[in-house]
């Protein structure tokens, strides 16, 4: 946009306290982004790059939050927030990369545009479900108060991200917590094509901030002064003073929401008003009034800039198309982890599994000084199955720290503190109430190893299954939904010996682990555990029994039916406990299929997109010259899981699996 389409400067710029150096500065860092968009829409046209959205017209948020923050403080930007990158100054031909899907760039060709973090930069990049990175953030902050390094962390998003639960769930979670936030929200008067008077009915989303308990600021988004100044002293207070601040920037989005979309939504006068509202050009009009930018400044600065984007342009362009494999995909969808084994002691207890859970969670808690234990209900209450009564009084309540009903935020708080270096431990009430955390776990936790590099070293508690007359809400055993999920590892053992020991590797690992924990044995089982801290590996089966006629595969309290039913009835069956069903031990299976010949497969969820059935895909596909039979699978009825006993006993598998047995074993 050229100078003379502003008659006049629009906004009153205060430059009391600021020097010239400075504002040049402040200029510099908002032209940069600005000459790079217009580039890349060149680009665009020419097919060079697959996509762009556009932040021309807010360049000043991003610049004034960015100039305003220290270098090692997180920032975790938007898609229209290029001028954050810019002043963190990372190398423009890795920007570039980025953007073109090549290995120079930060995700190796696995997202594109901004959908990227980086911890050499402090940058955590976005997911395109958005609600999730206010809960990032506050997990983040949380670590930097845990640290007490008088630390903040700011995050983005627009009016139309709002509207989202996991947004109001970060709010509620930073003011309870007094966590050093800066949630910074860019009102640009659209969320993609929906105009603001249809995204909320309050006068200004700050107007929120109230209800939260919480400082709030509207400030002009395109004033790059106004920006400036009051963040400064905003974000110095916090430092010294921890607690959220809620600002609204006024602003305008003077391109579609990305480029293919268009503007034709756009009232034209709508447009027109907000262009001589431009934030680079008011700002060098005053500039030049103040006769602080000089034509042959200017002139040199921007020759420098393009100098420095066409330099790296053809750095990026010279680079080769991404290469990958198989192998290479794989692997990294997880964090490489080296087991450490810890052996057991001689040493042993007699433990319910509810006890060698909870044992295990202390002694981890001990090993491990970075690790934080979050959920509803677990601090001086102990939680609803008391595994967590006396972790206040050993650990104290920043490590052990109740939880407003805001799951979604605190799986994405448990992601944030990964992020500063933490370990984090979920309890999930109980499983059936993941829904409301679902999607930070299985799009944030799940890939962001895969996407950039970053682990996520959270373990989520999920107490589960029925049998305790619980009903549909509080009974249900959920772990196909996650053993779907590739870069999620899941975990559910049966016994109390097991479940400590997993429970440890769990937390040494640094990936995201969902640990079922049946409660129906909680109480109901019982075995000598070793009291020393000690871990079992993940992906190794244990072979309960060994025979010659029939192949068990189960878990959960799966492995107790089929127990009991053995111990009754002289059937040679080898029992296998899968105990991890990602990774799965399918060397385990398929060593004693070969043997057996037969295999019934039992578990507890319903029966269809279940366990069973992808193990009784695998052994046909790698064992079908071996068998004797067809592979017979035994689950839950295709009902929600009732409440009344008898309607309960009727749902669960237990007695069909006998009746299948005798079947399979009389074929």
């Amino acid at each position: 946009m050229s100078s003379d389409t502003v008659p006049h400067i629009q906004f009153d710029y205060n430059r009391e306290g600021i020097d010239d150096t400075t504002l040049l500065q402040l200029y510099e860092r908002m032209l940069k982004p600005r000459m790079i968009e217009e580039k890349m829409l060149i680009l665009l046209r020419q097919g060079k790059i697959s996509k762009w959205f556009s932040g021309m017209g807010q360049e000043a948020i991003s610049v004034g939050v960015a100039s305003v923050l220290q270098a090692e403080e997180y920032i975790l930007p938007m898609h229209r927030n290029l001028g954050v990158f810019t002043t963190r100054e990372i190398p423009l031909h890795r920007l570039f990369s980025q953007w073109q899907g090549k290995a120079n760039g930060f995700t190796k060709g696995r997202d594109r545009s901004f959908h990227f973090g980086t911890q050499e930069y402090k940058i955590v990049g976005m997911i395109s479900h958005l609600g999730p990175q206010f809960g990032v953030a506050d997990g983040i902050a949380l670590g930097n108060l845990l640290k007490a390094n008088q630390q903040l962390c700011a995050v983005f998003t627009g009016e139309g991200g709002t509207s989202e639960g996991d947004i109001h769930e970060a709010l509620n979670v930073a003011s309870v917590w007094s966590l050093p936030v800066l949630f910074c929200i860019e009102n640009n008067g659209y969320g993609l094509s929906t105009p603001t008077n249809e995204q909320y009915n309050c006068e200004h989303l700050v107007d929120r901030a109230k209800g939260y308990g919480m400082e709030s600021h509207l400030v002009e988004g395109n004033n790059i002064l106004e920006v400036y100044r009051s963040l400064k002293s905003i974000t110095e207070s916090m430092r010294e003073n921890p607690r959220p601040v809620l600002m609204e920037f006024d602003t305008f989005r003077m391109r579609g929401h990305e480029e293919a979309s268009g503007t034709k939504y756009v009232p034209q006068d709508l447009m027109e008003a907000w262009a001589l509202k431009d934030p680079l050009e008011n700002y060098a009009a005053f500039l030049r009034e103040q006769g602080i930018l000089e034509e042959a400044t200017e002139v040199s600065m921007k020759k420098e800039i393009m100098k420095e984007i066409n330099e790296n342009l053809e750095i990026a362009f010279a680079e080769e198309i991404i290469q990958s494999s198989e192998s290479i995909e794989l692997e990294d969808v997880f964090k490489t982890f080296q087991y450490q084994e810890h052996s057991k002691s001689s040493e042993v207890q007699e433990l319910r599994l509810i006890d060698a859970i909870s044992e295990g969670l202390k002694q981890a808690m001990q090993q491990h000084d970075n690790l934080v234990i979050m959920g509803q209900d677990i601090a001086e209450y102990g939680g609803v199955f008391k595994i967590t009564e006396g972790f206040v009084e050993a650990f104290g309540k920043e490590r052990v720290r109740n939880t407003p009903i805001c799951e979604s935020a605190i799986v994405s708080a448990a992601m944030g503190l990964s992020i500063n270096g933490f370990k984090a431990v979920m309890e999930m009430q109980f499983a059936d109430f993941v829904t409301s955390g679902f999607n930070p776990i299985v799009n944030y936790l799940a890939k962001s190893h895969y996407r950039w590099g970053q682990q996520a070293d959270v373990v989520i508690r999920m107490p589960c299954g029925a049998g305790v007359g619980a009903g549909p809400f509080h009974s249900q055993t959920n772990e196909a939904w996650f053993t779907h999920t590739p870069g999620l590892k899941v975990v559910y053992p049966a016994f109390p010996e097991d479940a400590k020991g997993l429970l440890a590797t769990a937390i040494e690992d640094p990936n995201p682990v969902l640990f079922f924990e049946h409660k129906a044995l909680y109480r109901s089982v019982r075995g000598e555990v070793p009291k020393n801290y000690y871990t079992i590996p993940f992906g190794k089966a244990n072979l309960l029994q060994e025979g010659n006629e029939v192949t068990l595969i189960t878990y959960g309290a799966g492995v107790h039916w089929a127990l009991e039913y053995l111990a009754e009835n002289p059937v040679s069956a080898d029992l296998i406990d899968l105990r991890t069903l990602a990774p799965l031990d399918t060397e385990t299976i398929y060593t004693s299929v070969k043997k057996t010949g037969k295999v019934l497969i039992l578990q507890e969820d319903s029966m269809f997109g279940g366990m069973a059935s992808d193990v009784s895909a695998l052994i046909h596909e790698n064992c079908f010259e071996f068998l004797d039979a067809p592979v017979r699978r035994v689950a839950s009825l295709e009902t929600p899981i009732p409440f009344a006993a008898n309607l309960e006993k009727q749902y669960l598998p237990k007695e069909r699996f006998q009746e299948i047995l005798r079947e399979l074993m009389a074929y």
